[in-house]
């Protein structure tokens, strides 16, 4: 099979940088393919671009002269004989016209269809096809609105609380709650910035998603694996209710806040959610759920691998960039997902862990944890610099146990036994919640942090 891979994916590039090329780096060797970096000047030092068999520099830090240049990623593919591409999360992951590029070259696009892409991108327009596929959707908005008046209509339907959001994008972005007229007008116009800014939506137009806020939820996702053979499967779910500022910080699996049926109904939904659009590969399912009622809503489809895959791994045993990489050359392995244990994991930041602000600078003590089930996806070492270009994840802590109490005493230990030195971190807020009595009883929801900084 190794032979069917190199001819199909090998070498393969990686268009990313950091903790998440290393850790596709790693699965692609052992697969017994070339991996091929891509880096800028500011990433020149860093592991990822060391532990490649080939790296090609692509220009200044600006990702819009590195990382997000389509052109440049292109062409280090095409002088490095690339025949796949593997494009991580955040960047150009999600993109459609990239994705559209890459194959259009030649290679191989390690992810979904550009029209999977196209279709879940769109936040009104995956609502509206998740509705009609029969997956649960909370009261919104079906087309988007474009000025505060129609806002103002859409609130006063729906019904306070309700969230404002941009129609594109993710991460968190222009997200706010508004609880009346007053607070919808300031969130509107956060919304329509950021959906200006991110999406390119025009100032006089952007388009924002308002959506029924469910006060005390929890926000749960389900991967799933789309194989060419048509079969969409439930790998299971991660709780990734820890968030700040609708960011999430820490994950999950399996989520200890919702019952063992209305996991199953999840499941389902999520499986029904990939079969409307034809899925292929790895993907996650975003849903609220409603702590009280034990119900829950579709939020959004990210069709990437996902930042927290790794609790999935830990308590499935699978390799879930391998599992990329076998779709994308045309398998459908036969996939045995019955998690076991407890998997959570914490994403170590370069941030003050008070305000969560970005605190960059030279490392000048890594020392990570090791020992039975923790495991530590980095993308620095001592002596490396955190940068202000990008996102501020440095690792991902992960810790596994028989069961979730067993797991959080690992966690313990592994922040404890986890030195970071030179730019701020936020190990000690790490630390914190887990002495955290909501979390410690799994009884917690989004607006946790919030709380604890309240």
């Amino acid at each position: 099979m190794v032979g069917v891979l190199t001819e199909t994916l090998g070498p393969v590039l990686i268009a990313n940088r950091g903790e998440i090329a290393r850790r596709i780096i790693r699965t692609v060797k052992r697969m017994g393919l070339r991996a091929v970096a891509v880096y800028s000047e500011a990433d020149a030092d860093l592991p990822f671009v060391r532990e490649a068999d080939e790296a090609v520099l692509l220009g200044p830090a600006n990702p819009a002269q590195s990382y997000l240049d389509t052109a440049k990623v292109l062409e280090a593919a095409r002088a490095t004989g690339a025949k796949s591409v593997h494009p991580g999360y955040g960047f150009l992951s999600e993109n459609v016209a990239f994705a559209r590029a890459v194959m259009e070259a030649g290679m191989t696009w390690i992810g979904p269809s550009p029209e999977a892409i196209d279709k879940m991108g769109d936040k009104i327009n995956a609502r509206n096809l998740m509705e009609a596929a029969g997956v649960p959707v909370a009261a919104g908005t079906r087309e988007p609105v474009t000025d505060l008046s129609l806002a103002l209509k859409a609130a006063e339907q729906i019904g306070y609380p309700v969230m404002v959001k941009t129609a594109g994008g993710g991460g968190g972005i222009g997200m706010s709650v508004a609880h009346d007229d007053e607070g919808l007008a300031k969130a509107y116009e956060q919304a329509a910035r950021a959906a200006s800014r991110f999406s390119g939506d025009a100032l006089d137009g952007p388009a924002v998603l308002l959506e029924r806020y469910i006060e005390r939820a929890r926000h749960v996702e389900v991967q799933i694996l789309g194989l060419p053979d048509g079969r969409v499967l439930a790998l299971g779910e991660r709780d990734c209710s820890v968030q700040r500022r609708h960011q999430k910080v820490v994950e999950e699996s399996p989520s200890p806040g919702i019952t063992p049926e209305l996991r199953e109904r999840m499941l389902a939904a999520a499986v029904r959610a990939g079969e409307a659009v034809g899925y292929l590969g790895a993907g996650t399912v975003e849903c609220l759920v409603d702590a009280d009622q034990q119900d829950f809503v579709f939020l959004e489809m990210n069709t990437r691998l996902q930042v927290e895959h790794p609790v999935t791994e830990l308590v499935t045993g699978l390799d879930l960039v391998e599992l990329q990489l076998r779709v994308a050359a045309g398998e459908s392995p036969e996939v045995s997902a019955e998690p076991r244990g407890h998997a959570i994991e914490f994403r170590v930041y370069a941030e003050d862990p008070k305000r969560f602000f970005p605190g960059p600078g030279v490392i000048k003590v890594w020392d990570e944890p090791t020992g039975d089930g923790v495991r530590v996806d980095s993308g620095y070492a001592a002596g490396d610099t955190v940068t202000p270009f990008y996102d501020p994840l440095m690792a991902k802590l992960c810790v596994y146990g028989a069961d979730r109490a067993e797991a959080l005493e690992k966690g313990r230990k592994a922040v404890a036994g986890f030195a970071v030195e030179g730019p701020k971190n936020n190990l000690p807020f790490c630390a914190e919640l887990l002495e955290n009595a909501e979390f410690v009883t799994g009884d917690y929801d989004t607006g946790l942090v919030a709380r604890m900084r309240s």
